[in-house]
C-alpha cells in the first residue's frame, strides 16, 4: 500500500521527468569531476585540479537550476489541474503551457488526473508537437533567448493564468 508521501514523491517526479533526469546526470558529472579534481590535486597538478573543481561546482549549480525548474513545473501542474477541475477542458487553459516539453508533461499529467488526457494529447498534437520536441519554442528560434530575463522568469516563476 502506498502512503501519501510516496504518492506525492511519485507525482513530483512524473510531473517533470526531464529536469529530474538532468539532475541525476549532473550529479554524476559533478561527482566525477570532484573525484578527478581530488586525484589531480594528489598528483600535484594544481591547474587541472582547479579546472575540475570549477566544473564540479558548475554541475552542482546546474542541479539547483534543474530542481528549481522541476519545482516550477510542479506548481504549474497544480495550477493547471485546479483550473481543469474548475472549468473542464478548454484549449485556452493549455495554450500557455504548450511551448516546452516540460510544461506539456506537467499539463498532460494534470489532464490525466482530471480525466482529460486524451483531449490534451490531441490538442498538443494538433499544435504540431511530437515526443521529440523537447526544447522550448523560443530557444529553438533563438538559442541566446535562454539568457533573456523573460525566459528565466517564465521558466522559474510561472504566472497565474487569466482564466482563473
Amino acid at each position: 500500500m502506498r502512503t501519501r508521501f510516496t504518492e506525492a514523491i511519485s507525482r513530483y517526479v512524473r510531473v517533470a521527468p526531464f529536469p529530474h533526469m538532468t539532475t541525476i546526470s549532473m550529479a554524476g558529472l559533478s561527482l566525477l569531476c570532484g573525484a578527478e579534481a581530488s586525484l589531480e590535486s594528489d598528483s600535484g597538478n594544481r591547474f587541472l585540479a582547479a579546472v575540475f573543481w570549477v566544473l564540479s561546482a558548475l554541475f552542482a549549480w546546474g542541479i539547483l537550476l534543474c530542481q528549481a525548474d522541476a519545482l516550477s513545473r510542479f506548481r504549474e501542474f497544480e495550477r493547471v489541474r485546479a483550473t481543469l477541475r474548475r472549468y473542464g477542458f478548454k484549449p485556452r487553459i493549455l495554450r500557455p503551457v504548450s511551448s516546452s516539453r516540460c510544461q506539456r508533461d506537467a499539463a498532460l499529467l494534470a489532464a490525466s488526473e482530471t480525466g482529460f488526457r486524451a483531449q490534451a494529447h490531441r490538442y498538443f498534437r494538433e499544435l504540431g508537437y511530437r515526443w521529440y520536441h523537447i526544447l522550448p519554442d523560443r530557444i529553438v528560434a533563438n538559442p541566446l533567448y535562454f539568457f533573456h530575463p523573460d525566459f528565466l522568469r517564465s521558466t522559474f516563476l510561472p504566472r497565474r493564468s487569466t482564466q482563473e
